[in-house]
């Protein structure tokens, strides 16, 4: 039998996404053994973190300043926005460098089911951006689920009456697949097969 705090640290591990007890039971024993060189440093980097996290004012991505490092970029096209709904989707479509405007995130998405709303999500911030001013195009790369799809449908119902492009995400990515799972070629071939909506 481990100690409290070390059973503590395990439960706490498998609290995360992707990591059961098993996982977790591992990483805390990586970490008991390799103690002096990946524990300070685990430490520091989760005080940093904790110390310094923010959400964007303007997109919702969080970052350790604000505006964040997307939307105080100066060579991002601030005419083209591309909403999703997640910061893992943000982080997904950034790392394959291919959407060479901004982001906008919802904060989830429309759920009759778990009794999420449009008051529920950031469209009001959303519709915000787009009246001051400066956008050309909306690129709505929901989730290719019933929830995102549904949620999709509601913003371009949402977006018709304002003097911009609408486009969604080819519907090449797989049913029931997230962002933040699939790799850069099929983001990719979803980004240059987007087409206007509705």
């Amino acid at each position: 039998m481990a100690s409290q705090e070390i059973e503590a640290l395990s439960a706490a591990l498998a609290r995360l996404p992707g990591l059961g007890p098993r996982s977790a039971r591992r990483a805390v024993l990586w970490l008991v053994k390799h103690r002096d060189s990946a524990l300070p440093a685990l430490l520091e980097a989760l005080a940093g973190v904790a110390e310094t996290l923010v959400e964007c004012p303007q997109c919702g991505n969080v970052d350790t300043r604000a505006p964040c490092g997307i939307c105080a970029d100066p060579r991002r096209d601030a005419r083209a926005l591309c909403v999703v709904e997640e910061v893992s989707d943000v982080w997904a479509l950034d790392r394959a460098r291919l959407f060479p405007g901004r982001y906008h995130v919802l904060g989830g998405r429309l759920s009759a089911l778990d009794g999420v709303g449009p008051e529920d999500l950031n469209i009001a911030g959303l519709i915000a951006r787009i009246e001051a001013g400066g956008i050309d195009e909306v690129v709505l790369a929901m989730n290719a689920t019933l929830e995102g799809q549904t949620t999709a449908h509601y913003l371009a119902e949402r977006l018709e009456n304002y003097p911009l492009r609408v486009t969604q995400l080819a519907h090449g990515l797989p049913v029931g697949g997230e962002l933040d799972y699939l790799d850069e070629g099929t983001l990719a071939q979803a980004l240059r097969a987007r087409r206007p909506v509705g």
